[in-house]
Protein backbone atom coordinates (compact mmCIF):
# COMPACT_ATOMS: atom_id res chain seq x y z
CA UNK A 1 0.00 0.00 0.00
CA UNK A 2 1.24 3.24 -0.99
CA UNK A 3 2.47 5.39 1.80
CA UNK A 4 0.72 8.97 1.41
CA UNK A 5 3.18 11.30 3.45
CA UNK A 6 3.17 14.46 1.19
CA UNK A 7 1.40 17.65 1.77
CA UNK A 8 1.42 19.86 -0.99
CA UNK A 9 1.13 23.89 -0.81
CA UNK A 10 0.05 26.03 -3.88
CA UNK A 11 0.88 29.05 -3.60
CA UNK A 12 -2.31 31.17 -5.61
CA UNK A 13 -2.10 34.26 -4.28
CA UNK A 14 -0.45 36.54 -6.80
CA UNK A 15 -2.37 39.34 -8.33
CA UNK A 16 -0.85 38.31 -11.67
CA UNK A 17 -0.13 42.58 -12.45
CA UNK A 18 2.30 41.82 -15.14
CA UNK A 19 -0.24 38.98 -16.91
CA UNK A 20 -2.84 42.48 -17.28
CA UNK A 21 -5.90 39.70 -16.95
CA UNK A 22 -7.57 41.88 -14.20
CA UNK A 23 -7.91 38.76 -12.05
CA UNK A 24 -5.17 36.95 -9.72
CA UNK A 25 -2.93 34.85 -12.39
CA UNK A 26 -3.86 31.33 -10.93
CA UNK A 27 -7.57 31.91 -11.83
CA UNK A 28 -6.66 33.25 -15.51
CA UNK A 29 -8.03 30.92 -18.49
CA UNK A 30 -5.16 28.34 -20.35
CA UNK A 31 -7.18 26.85 -23.02
CA UNK A 32 -10.28 27.20 -21.60
CA UNK A 33 -9.26 26.14 -17.48
CA UNK A 34 -7.98 28.33 -14.55
CA UNK A 35 -4.27 27.88 -14.67
CA UNK A 36 -4.53 26.60 -11.09
CA UNK A 37 -7.12 23.83 -12.41
CA UNK A 38 -4.00 22.46 -14.59
CA UNK A 39 -1.67 22.60 -11.80
CA UNK A 40 -3.71 20.47 -9.42
CA UNK A 41 -4.59 18.20 -12.23
CA UNK A 42 -0.62 17.32 -12.02
CA UNK A 43 -0.73 17.50 -8.44
CA UNK A 44 -3.52 14.84 -7.64
CA UNK A 45 -1.62 11.91 -9.91
CA UNK A 46 0.97 12.15 -7.35
CA UNK A 47 0.91 8.60 -5.38
CA UNK A 48 2.66 9.74 -2.18
CA UNK A 49 -0.21 13.05 -1.93
CA UNK A 50 -1.65 13.32 1.66
CA UNK A 51 -2.63 16.94 1.51
CA UNK A 52 -3.40 19.78 -0.87
CA UNK A 53 -3.51 23.33 0.67
CA UNK A 54 -4.30 26.24 -1.76
CA UNK A 55 -3.27 29.79 -0.53
CA UNK A 56 -5.90 32.06 -2.49
CA UNK A 57 -6.61 36.13 -2.54
CA UNK A 58 -10.18 36.56 -0.13
CA UNK A 59 -11.69 36.89 -3.67
CA UNK A 60 -11.47 33.58 -4.78
CA UNK A 61 -12.08 31.34 -2.30
CA UNK A 62 -15.06 30.37 -2.91
CA UNK A 63 -13.95 29.65 -6.41
CA UNK A 64 -10.59 27.53 -5.64
CA UNK A 65 -12.72 25.38 -2.97
CA UNK A 66 -14.76 24.77 -5.81
CA UNK A 67 -11.74 23.35 -8.45
CA UNK A 68 -10.31 22.03 -5.76
CA UNK A 69 -13.34 19.49 -4.46
CA UNK A 70 -14.07 19.19 -8.10
CA UNK A 71 -10.75 17.73 -8.91
CA UNK A 72 -10.09 15.49 -5.84
CA UNK A 73 -13.38 14.14 -5.47
CA UNK A 74 -13.47 11.01 -3.71
CA UNK A 75 -9.15 10.75 -3.70
CA UNK A 76 -7.99 9.73 -0.14
CA UNK A 77 -6.63 13.64 0.29
CA UNK A 78 -7.13 16.05 2.58
CA UNK A 79 -8.16 19.08 0.81
CA UNK A 80 -8.31 22.76 2.52
CA UNK A 81 -8.16 25.77 1.14
CA UNK A 82 -6.56 29.32 3.03
CA UNK A 83 -6.57 32.61 2.94
CA UNK A 84 -3.04 34.04 1.29
CA UNK A 85 -1.17 36.70 3.29
CA UNK A 86 0.47 39.82 1.73
CA UNK A 87 3.56 38.62 0.62
CA UNK A 88 4.49 34.50 -0.84
CA UNK A 89 6.03 34.09 2.47
CA UNK A 90 3.19 34.76 4.51
CA UNK A 91 0.70 32.76 2.19
CA UNK A 92 2.89 30.20 2.72
CA UNK A 93 2.85 30.35 6.51
CA UNK A 94 -0.95 30.42 6.40
CA UNK A 95 -0.89 26.91 4.43
CA UNK A 96 1.66 25.27 7.06
CA UNK A 97 -0.50 26.16 10.18
CA UNK A 98 -2.79 23.60 8.09
CA UNK A 99 -0.36 20.81 8.07
CA UNK A 100 -2.23 17.35 8.59
CA UNK A 101 0.59 15.14 10.94
CA UNK A 102 0.85 12.20 8.39
CA UNK A 103 3.00 14.69 6.03
CA UNK A 104 6.19 13.92 6.67
CA UNK A 105 7.27 15.97 3.17
CA UNK A 106 6.36 19.03 1.97
CA UNK A 107 6.39 20.61 -1.45
CA UNK A 108 5.68 24.02 -2.04
CA UNK A 109 4.85 25.29 -5.80
CA UNK A 110 3.85 28.42 -7.60
CA UNK A 111 0.59 28.21 -9.48
CA UNK A 112 1.86 29.52 -12.20
CA UNK A 113 4.01 26.99 -13.12
CA UNK A 114 0.71 25.37 -14.17
CA UNK A 115 2.11 22.86 -16.84
CA UNK A 116 4.37 20.87 -14.58
CA UNK A 117 3.84 17.30 -14.98
CA UNK A 118 3.99 14.61 -11.72
CA UNK A 119 7.14 13.28 -12.39
CA UNK A 120 8.78 16.52 -11.68
CA UNK A 121 7.01 16.43 -8.57
CA UNK A 122 7.52 12.60 -7.60
CA UNK A 123 11.24 13.36 -8.32
CA UNK A 124 11.94 16.11 -5.76
CA UNK A 125 9.61 14.29 -3.09
CA UNK A 126 12.08 10.83 -3.97
CA UNK A 127 15.36 13.35 -3.15
CA UNK A 128 13.73 14.68 -0.21
CA UNK A 129 12.69 11.44 1.37
CA UNK A 130 15.65 9.40 0.55
CA UNK A 131 18.34 11.80 1.22
CA UNK A 132 16.01 13.45 4.10
CA UNK A 133 17.23 17.19 2.84
CA UNK A 134 15.90 19.69 1.22
CA UNK A 135 15.46 19.78 -2.80
CA UNK A 136 14.02 21.97 -5.44
CA UNK A 137 14.73 21.54 -9.25
CA UNK A 138 17.17 23.84 -11.46
CA UNK A 139 17.35 24.40 -15.09
CA UNK A 140 20.69 24.96 -16.56
CA UNK A 141 21.71 28.84 -18.03
CA UNK A 142 21.84 28.35 -21.39
CA UNK A 143 22.26 32.18 -22.15
CA UNK A 144 25.80 33.81 -21.66
CA UNK A 145 25.33 36.27 -18.10
CA UNK A 146 27.07 39.15 -17.50
CA UNK A 147 27.55 41.16 -14.24
CA UNK A 148 26.90 44.96 -14.72
CA UNK A 149 27.40 48.39 -12.75
CA UNK A 150 24.80 50.49 -14.22
CA UNK A 151 25.18 50.48 -17.98
CA UNK A 152 28.90 48.93 -18.09
CA UNK A 153 29.13 45.26 -18.29
CA UNK A 154 32.20 44.16 -15.53
CA UNK A 155 32.16 40.80 -16.15
CA UNK A 156 31.13 37.73 -18.20
CA UNK A 157 30.26 34.89 -15.40
CA UNK A 158 30.30 31.34 -15.77
CA UNK A 159 26.95 29.88 -16.49
CA UNK A 160 28.48 26.40 -15.57
CA UNK A 161 28.00 26.81 -11.92
CA UNK A 162 24.43 29.25 -12.35
CA UNK A 163 21.14 27.47 -12.32
CA UNK A 164 17.48 28.85 -12.23
CA UNK A 165 15.29 27.84 -9.41
CA UNK A 166 11.76 26.29 -10.17
CA UNK A 167 8.67 24.40 -8.10
CA UNK A 168 8.26 22.36 -6.46
CA UNK A 169 10.46 22.57 -3.73
CA UNK A 170 10.76 20.46 -1.13
CA UNK A 171 11.62 19.93 1.98
CA UNK A 172 11.11 18.14 5.67
CA UNK A 173 8.00 18.77 7.11
CA UNK A 174 9.34 19.50 10.71
CA UNK A 175 12.23 21.63 8.98
CA UNK A 176 10.29 23.81 7.25
CA UNK A 177 7.47 24.68 9.66
CA UNK A 178 10.50 25.61 12.01
CA UNK A 179 12.19 27.46 9.39
CA UNK A 180 8.89 29.55 8.50
CA UNK A 181 8.41 30.11 12.74
CA UNK A 182 11.82 31.80 13.36
CA UNK A 183 12.36 33.85 10.75
CA UNK A 184 11.61 37.83 10.29
CA UNK A 185 13.26 38.13 7.16
CA UNK A 186 11.28 38.11 3.50
CA UNK A 187 12.98 35.42 0.98
CA UNK A 188 12.49 35.03 -2.50
CA UNK A 189 11.63 31.64 -2.36
CA UNK A 190 12.02 28.63 0.26
CA UNK A 191 15.32 27.29 -0.35
CA UNK A 192 16.61 30.81 0.22
CA UNK A 193 14.91 30.91 3.72
CA UNK A 194 15.76 26.72 4.68
CA UNK A 195 19.49 27.65 3.52
CA UNK A 196 19.28 30.99 5.42
CA UNK A 197 18.39 28.49 8.83
CA UNK A 198 21.27 26.49 8.06
CA UNK A 199 19.85 23.86 5.86
CA UNK A 200 21.35 21.87 2.88
CA UNK A 201 19.92 22.31 -0.17
CA UNK A 202 20.10 19.88 -3.29
CA UNK A 203 19.76 20.17 -6.71
CA UNK A 204 17.23 17.99 -8.94
CA UNK A 205 17.03 18.29 -12.72
CA UNK A 206 13.90 20.41 -13.66
CA UNK A 207 11.66 20.24 -16.37
CA UNK A 208 11.39 22.87 -19.51
CA UNK A 209 7.24 22.01 -19.34
CA UNK A 210 7.52 23.73 -15.16
CA UNK A 211 8.49 27.31 -17.29
CA UNK A 212 6.64 30.17 -15.07
CA UNK A 213 3.45 32.11 -16.30
CA UNK A 214 4.13 35.97 -15.35
CA UNK A 215 3.47 37.95 -18.89
CA UNK A 216 1.10 38.11 -21.53
CA UNK A 217 3.67 36.58 -24.00
CA UNK A 218 4.43 33.61 -20.97
CA UNK A 219 0.34 32.69 -21.35
CA UNK A 220 0.90 32.72 -25.27
CA UNK A 221 3.65 30.07 -25.11
CA UNK A 222 1.88 27.77 -22.99
CA UNK A 223 -1.50 27.65 -24.70
CA UNK A 224 0.82 26.65 -27.69
CA UNK A 225 2.94 24.27 -25.66
CA UNK A 226 -0.22 22.19 -24.31
CA UNK A 227 -2.73 22.26 -27.55
CA UNK A 228 0.11 22.11 -30.23
CA UNK A 229 -1.10 25.36 -31.89
CA UNK A 230 -1.24 29.07 -31.25
CA UNK A 231 -4.40 29.76 -29.77
CA UNK A 232 -6.46 32.96 -29.05
CA UNK A 233 -5.53 35.23 -31.53
CA UNK A 234 -7.39 35.76 -35.02
CA UNK A 235 -6.01 38.02 -38.02
CA UNK A 236 -8.05 39.77 -40.15
CA UNK A 237 -8.41 42.29 -43.32
CA UNK A 238 -10.51 44.80 -44.28
CA UNK A 239 -11.26 47.20 -47.52
CA UNK A 240 -13.35 50.26 -48.22
CA UNK A 241 -13.26 52.42 -51.15
CA UNK A 242 -15.44 56.02 -51.62
CA UNK A 243 -15.51 58.47 -54.59
CA UNK A 244 -14.60 61.71 -53.80
CA UNK A 245 -17.47 64.13 -53.64
CA UNK A 246 -18.98 66.88 -56.01
CA UNK A 247 -20.37 68.47 -52.55
CA UNK A 248 -18.04 70.70 -51.77
CA UNK A 249 -19.19 71.73 -48.46
CA UNK A 250 -18.64 68.02 -47.11
CA UNK A 251 -15.00 67.64 -45.45
CA UNK A 252 -13.10 64.68 -46.04
CA UNK A 253 -12.48 62.41 -42.93
CA UNK A 254 -10.32 59.73 -42.86
CA UNK A 255 -9.24 57.90 -39.30
CA UNK A 256 -12.14 59.73 -37.81
CA UNK A 257 -10.85 63.14 -38.60
CA UNK A 258 -11.05 66.31 -40.79
CA UNK A 259 -8.52 66.77 -43.11
CA UNK A 260 -8.99 70.20 -44.06
CA UNK A 261 -8.37 71.71 -47.20
CA UNK A 262 -9.77 68.05 -48.97
CA UNK A 263 -12.55 67.17 -51.07
CA UNK A 264 -14.83 64.73 -49.07
CA UNK A 265 -16.07 61.14 -49.35
CA UNK A 266 -19.36 59.79 -50.75
CA UNK A 267 -21.01 57.57 -48.90
CA UNK A 268 -24.29 56.84 -46.46
CA UNK A 269 -21.85 57.87 -43.61
CA UNK A 270 -18.89 60.50 -43.61
CA UNK A 271 -17.43 58.25 -46.21
CA UNK A 272 -14.22 57.44 -44.01
CA UNK A 273 -12.63 54.57 -45.73
CA UNK A 274 -10.01 54.21 -43.34
CA UNK A 275 -12.30 53.73 -40.58
CA UNK A 276 -14.72 51.51 -42.23
CA UNK A 277 -11.92 49.12 -43.99
CA UNK A 278 -10.53 48.80 -39.62
CA UNK A 279 -13.58 47.76 -39.07
CA UNK A 280 -14.16 45.54 -41.57
CA UNK A 281 -10.98 43.75 -40.51
CA UNK A 282 -11.86 43.49 -36.82
CA UNK A 283 -15.07 41.96 -37.50
CA UNK A 284 -13.55 39.60 -40.30
CA UNK A 285 -10.77 38.32 -37.32
CA UNK A 286 -13.55 37.83 -34.62
CA UNK A 287 -15.64 35.80 -37.39
CA UNK A 288 -18.44 38.15 -37.05
CA UNK A 289 -19.57 39.35 -40.30
CA UNK A 290 -19.08 42.28 -42.04
CA UNK A 291 -19.82 46.53 -41.84
CA UNK A 292 -22.36 46.32 -43.91
CA UNK A 293 -24.20 42.84 -42.39
CA UNK A 294 -23.22 44.71 -38.88
CA UNK A 295 -23.81 48.55 -39.75
CA UNK A 296 -25.80 48.15 -43.00
CA UNK A 297 -26.99 51.72 -45.00
CA UNK A 298 -30.42 50.65 -44.26
CA UNK A 299 -30.28 52.41 -41.26
CA UNK A 300 -30.88 55.77 -40.86
CA UNK A 301 -28.92 56.01 -37.14
CA UNK A 302 -25.96 55.53 -38.97
CA UNK A 303 -26.84 58.19 -41.78
CA UNK A 304 -23.49 60.91 -41.87
CA UNK A 305 -22.12 59.19 -39.09
CA UNK A 306 -18.45 59.80 -37.89
CA UNK A 307 -16.22 56.80 -38.37
CA UNK A 308 -15.82 56.49 -34.62
CA UNK A 309 -19.20 55.50 -34.21
CA UNK A 310 -18.48 52.25 -36.56
CA UNK A 311 -15.50 51.71 -35.17
CA UNK A 312 -16.45 51.65 -31.28
CA UNK A 313 -19.54 49.42 -32.29
CA UNK A 314 -17.19 47.09 -33.52
CA UNK A 315 -15.14 47.02 -30.73
CA UNK A 316 -19.04 46.34 -28.98
CA UNK A 317 -19.10 42.81 -30.77
CA UNK A 318 -15.46 41.90 -30.53
CA UNK A 319 -15.50 42.23 -26.72
CA UNK A 320 -18.80 40.84 -26.62
CA UNK A 321 -17.25 37.80 -28.10
CA UNK A 322 -13.89 37.43 -25.94
CA UNK A 323 -11.63 39.27 -28.29
CA UNK A 324 -9.18 42.60 -28.00
CA UNK A 325 -7.71 44.55 -30.47
CA UNK A 326 -3.78 44.14 -30.35
CA UNK A 327 -2.76 45.82 -33.61
CA UNK A 328 -4.06 47.37 -36.53
CA UNK A 329 -2.02 48.27 -39.76
CA UNK A 330 -4.10 50.29 -42.24
CA UNK A 331 -2.83 51.58 -46.22
CA UNK A 332 -4.45 54.26 -48.40
CA UNK A 333 -4.54 53.77 -52.14
CA UNK A 334 -4.49 56.84 -54.24
CA UNK A 335 -2.99 60.08 -55.74
CA UNK A 336 -4.42 62.14 -52.83
CA UNK A 337 -5.01 63.30 -50.70
CA UNK A 338 -1.02 63.64 -49.04
CA UNK A 339 -0.48 61.21 -45.96
CA UNK A 340 2.52 62.47 -44.42
CA UNK A 341 1.05 65.55 -43.11
CA UNK A 342 -1.68 63.51 -41.15
CA UNK A 343 -0.02 60.41 -40.04
CA UNK A 344 0.58 61.33 -36.66
CA UNK A 345 -2.71 62.68 -35.79
CA UNK A 346 -4.76 59.66 -37.34
CA UNK A 347 -3.02 57.12 -35.86
CA UNK A 348 -3.43 58.75 -32.23
CA UNK A 349 -6.86 59.16 -32.43
CA UNK A 350 -7.28 55.62 -33.91
CA UNK A 351 -4.93 54.26 -31.03
CA UNK A 352 -7.09 56.43 -28.95
CA UNK A 353 -10.36 54.47 -29.65
CA UNK A 354 -8.74 51.00 -30.42
CA UNK A 355 -6.49 51.11 -27.24
CA UNK A 356 -4.03 49.22 -29.34
CA UNK A 357 -1.38 50.43 -31.99
CA UNK A 358 -1.81 51.56 -35.07
CA UNK A 359 0.53 52.00 -38.31
CA UNK A 360 -1.02 54.06 -41.33
CA UNK A 361 0.54 53.83 -44.85
CA UNK A 362 -0.29 54.97 -48.47
CA UNK A 363 0.28 53.79 -51.80
CA UNK A 364 -0.65 54.78 -55.60
CA UNK A 365 -1.63 52.57 -58.43
CA UNK A 366 1.00 54.33 -60.52
CA UNK A 367 -1.97 56.01 -62.93
CA UNK A 368 -3.80 53.19 -63.26
CA UNK A 369 -7.66 52.70 -62.77
CA UNK A 370 -10.08 55.32 -61.39
CA UNK A 371 -7.24 55.50 -58.22
CA UNK A 372 -4.95 56.47 -60.70
CA UNK A 373 -7.23 58.85 -61.80
CA UNK A 374 -7.69 60.58 -58.53
CA UNK A 375 -11.94 59.67 -58.41
CA UNK A 376 -11.58 58.26 -55.30
CA UNK A 377 -9.39 56.80 -51.91
CA UNK A 378 -9.35 53.24 -50.95
CA UNK A 379 -7.91 51.24 -47.80
CA UNK A 380 -6.67 48.33 -47.11
CA UNK A 381 -6.53 47.30 -43.04
CA UNK A 382 -5.25 44.17 -41.33
CA UNK A 383 -6.01 43.59 -37.44
CA UNK A 384 -4.99 41.39 -34.79
CA UNK A 385 -7.12 40.49 -32.08
CA UNK A 386 -6.85 38.59 -29.17
CA UNK A 387 -9.15 36.18 -26.72
CA UNK A 388 -9.24 38.28 -24.01
CA UNK A 389 -8.91 37.83 -20.09
CA UNK A 390 -9.54 41.79 -18.91
CA UNK A 391 -12.42 43.47 -17.77
CA UNK A 392 -15.31 44.80 -20.09
CA UNK A 393 -15.56 48.96 -19.60
CA UNK A 394 -18.38 50.58 -20.18
CA UNK A 395 -21.00 49.87 -22.77
CA UNK A 396 -19.58 46.53 -22.43
CA UNK A 397 -16.28 47.42 -24.40
CA UNK A 398 -13.05 46.41 -23.24
CA UNK A 399 -11.35 48.20 -21.17
CA UNK A 400 -7.76 48.60 -22.67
Amino acid sequence: MTKRDIALVVVAAGQGQRLGAGKPKAFVDLVGRPLLTHAIESIIALPNLAQLIIAVPESHLIEAAEIGAELVGDLPISFDVVLGGETRQGSISNALAELDEAADIVLVHDAARALTPTTLFASVAESVRTTKTSSLPVMRVVDTIKRIEGETVLETVDREVLRSAQTPQGFLASEIKAAYAATEIEYTDDAALMQAAGHRILAVDGDERAFKITTPADLAAAELRFSGKPAGFRTGIGTDVHRFTDDAAKPLFLGTIIWQGERGLDGHSDGDAVSHAIVDALLSAAGLGDIGSNFGVDRPEFSGANGKVFLEGALDLIGSAGYRVENVAVQIIGNRPKVSPHRAAVEAALEAILGAPVSLGATTTDGLGFLGNTEGVAAVATALLAKSEAVTGPEGRLAP
